[in-house]
């Protein structure tokens, strides 16, 4: 079946340079928040820029996240969460005060020890992974990313960590729990690596 991917409308910033990248690929997508489209979907995006709390506040209002969930848990849809997207999986965000994330993944999200060197971490870094995972698949250790963010998500089961990023401290950069995805850095920002991050999200299949 071709991919239908729903990237999730809540007003995130990255919404149009993620479906950029997904039309560079022949990909039918959406940029939604209704659940025609959510329901149709072979493929969810969460997309995130931003601060964690204000993110979930936008995605309370305006996702319906009970479908989300359905699809996730009950249906085994793909999801995929992009930077912030990923943090807000966690159970807790710690950015101006705390705030309640989705809790699909346990953990929690901090503000990285980045034993001074300058925040927020920008630009490009090489991801080290050991651990098999599909959405790495055909991609070298060591490849480099494009990142923006001054906090990282600290899981309490650390072998659902498959990838992690050195920025003064090691943290994570890719989060799976079964068929939910998380990236800390942005792949629509992340030139041929990042597209071959979609295309293994894309291909695929919890069956």
């Amino acid at each position: 079946m071709k991919p239908r991917v729903c990237i999730l409308d809540y007003g995130s910033g990255n919404v149009r340079s993620v479906s950029n990248s997904l039309s560079r690929m022949g990909v039918e997508w959406s940029i939604s928040n209704q659940t025609r489209d959510i329901e149709t979907a072979t493929h969810l995006i969460l997309p995130g820029v931003g601060a964690f709390g204000s993110a979930m506040r936008k995605i309370r209002e305006q996702l319906p996240i009970g479908l989300i969930e359905k699809k996730v848990s009950e249906d085994q849809l793909p999801l995929l969460g992009i930077c912030v997207g990923m943090q807000v999986l966690a159970d807790v965000g710690h950015e101006f005060g705390s705030h309640s994330g989705l809790g699909w993944i346990p953990g929690e999200v901090n503000k990285i020890d980045s034993k001074g060197k300058l925040l927020p971490h920008i630009g490009w870094n090489e991801i080290d992974h050991q651990t098999q995972c599909p959405l790495l698949d055909g991609i070298d250790t060591k490849t480099d990313f494009y990142f923006v963010h001054s906090f990282a998500f600290r899981l309490l089961d650390m072998t659902l960590v498959k990838a992690t990023v050195e920025y003064g401290t090691h943290f994570t950069a890719v989060v799976q729990k079964d068929n939910l995805f998380g990236v800390q850095f942005h792949p629509e920002k992340s030139q041929l690596a990042g597209m071959k991050v979609f295309e293994n999200f894309l291909s695929y299949n919890h069956e």
